[in-house]
């Protein structure tokens, strides 16, 4: 358990201004916001509150240093990222401290993730001397094809609050690695990692202007002119699915390079023949991860009828045994939901669940104190008709759906708008192989209930996403194809 004079002290150190062209400022207004600790509803401190103009002044200051950053050595570049890992590692008791009071998650989950966002910076700090080209002969013989690869340009990211670190880096990474600079606004809910993440980039080396940060509680007011404006030419987004809509409409004016990760509603199919053992440990981490504060986050439990009691009443035991508190106490696995309309949603889709006559195993309700708590949950026997089957929970609860054959749990997984990813558990091969193809989604974790990777493509299809970040195609999202012929003299 953390004491009161460390958080402060963790707090007193990261920047609280904005951080353009190299410097840090603050807002032109002299406006701040509060952020807030979700595990106790009181503010932590105050931050920049930036304006229309901060951001267009970030996107100037991008958009200065983008010739000199393109032609930067991508040697440079790596060395950037390498070094801005290594401090990250060595600092990550602070930062995780950090991120559990803005965020809530507990301790152990902030130095999870931190691992996690330093992660992105180490691949893209090797991929960055690895962008390669092509020269061919053309088939009748008679001229040459050069293919370049070079940076699409200033980039714009807009970051949510569940994994403020990550989500971040494995923007940042490729974008520095490729030699694209930068305006990246995070979530006004958990600003402090990515201003404390700038510092470090400065302290390793990063150019005055390849990273500017932005943080704002006009989201929409402050980042729409940075979109709309030409001089940016690629946007990221993670977040949800309506506003991605709104993003690429606004991207569409200038016809920007677009990478959109967004909503999931990912089913954890469970077969008749599945190691039970490894499904509920798969299931724990699919489901409760970040409290359950996930794009992949398990949303529908697709189990066959002849284990789902049995997987019902196991998966209620693991999950009330769960500690819930603040994250910054000793042997808490649950800390708080974002915000009151987190919470308030949770509850929401909870009722109309029970309602519909789903039966409440464990949990289904919020916990009594302050902040935004709810009790981790088990629903059985959830009807098909529950809107917990359609839209997104973004809390710990897990409900259960039977299933009496393949092509049912197929329909089921499929027959939504989203397609990040799904999970399932079988021990026979063909079948593994053959779901898997099946399902819609750009992701499947076969036998596993974690599937992101820093050197994995990440991202999802229909509407869960364009794009993919990570792995080899992640540095491909923030590069240009050139094709120049090249004609012989006779």
């Amino acid at each position: 358990m953390t004491n009161p004079d460390r958080e402060q002290a963790v707090l007193d150190a990261v920047q609280k201004d904005l951080f353009i062209g190299g410097s840090w400022r603050p807002a032109e207004s002299g406006k701040t916001f509060p952020v807030e600790d979700p595990a106790t509803g009181k503010a932590l401190c105050e931050v920049a509150d930036a304006g229309v103009d901060d951001g267009l002044a970030a996107l100037a200051a991008a958009d200065a240093v983008q010739p000199s950053f393109a032609a930067m050595a991508p040697r440079e570049r790596g060395e950037i990222l390498r070094r801005s890992f290594e401090m990250i590692m060595d600092r990550i008791d602070d930062l995780s401290l950090l991120m559990t009071l803005e965020m809530g998650k507990p301790i152990a989950e902030s130095t999870a993730e931190i691992t996690y966002a330093a992660e992105f910076f180490r691949w893209f700090a090797e991929e960055a001397v690895r962008i390669g080209g092509d020269y061919a002969t053309a088939p009748n013989g008679a001229s040459r094809f050069m293919v370049m690869r070079q940076p699409v340009g200033v980039s714009a990211f807009i970051t949510p609050w569940n994994f403020p670190l990550a989500m971040g880096t494995r923007k940042i990474g490729p974008a520095v690695a490729a030699g694209c600079a930068s305006v990246i606004k995070p979530a006004s809910e958990t600003p402090l990692s990515m201003l404390a993440l700038g510092g470090i980039l400065q302290e390793a080396g990063l150019p005055d202007g390849a990273l500017n940060i932005i943080t704002t509680s006009n989201s929409g007011g402050v980042m729409e002119p940075v979109i709309r404006d030409g001089r940016t030419r690629k946007l990221s987004f993670t977040g949800s699915t309506p506003i991605g809509k709104i993003l690429l409409q606004q991207a569409s004016d200038n016809v920007l390079r677009t990478s959109m990760e967004l909503g999931g509603n990912a089913a954890f199919i469970v077969f008749d023949d599945a190691d039970l053992d490894a499904a509920l440990e798969g299931a724990m981490i699919a489901k409760m991860r970040n409290m359950g504060e996930a794009c992949t986050a398990a949303n529908r439990f697709l189990v066959h009828s002849s284990v789902a009691g049995e997987f019902a009443e196991r998966l209620a035991e693991r999950m009330g045994a769960l500690k819930v508190g603040r994250g910054t106490e000793d042997g808490v696995q649950v800390g708080p939901l974002i915000n009151a309309k987190g919470r308030d949603k949770v509850a929401e889709l909870v009722a109309d669940a029970v309602e519909r006559g789903a039966k409440v195993l464990v949990g289904g309700k919020p916990q009594d104190g302050p902040g935004y708590f709810y009790q981790p949950t088990v629903l059985a026997d959830v009807p098909r008709d529950a809107r917990l089957q359609r839209e997104e929970i973004f809390g710990p609860v897990a409900p259960i759906i039977t299933f009496e054959d393949e092509e049912d749990a197929l329909a089921m997984a499929n027959g939504t708008e989203f397609g990040l990813v799904n999970y399932q558990y079988t021990q026979d091969v063909n079948r593994a192989l053959r779901v898997a193809a099946r399902l819609e989604s750009g992701m499947v974790g076969l036998n596993t209930g974690l599937v992101s990777n820093p050197a994995a493509p990440f991202g999802g299809v229909k509407q869960s996403g364009i794009g993919r970040e990570g792995g080899k195609v992640g540095i491909e999202e923030f590069l240009e194809i050139k094709y120049v012929a090249i004609g012989l003299a006779t």
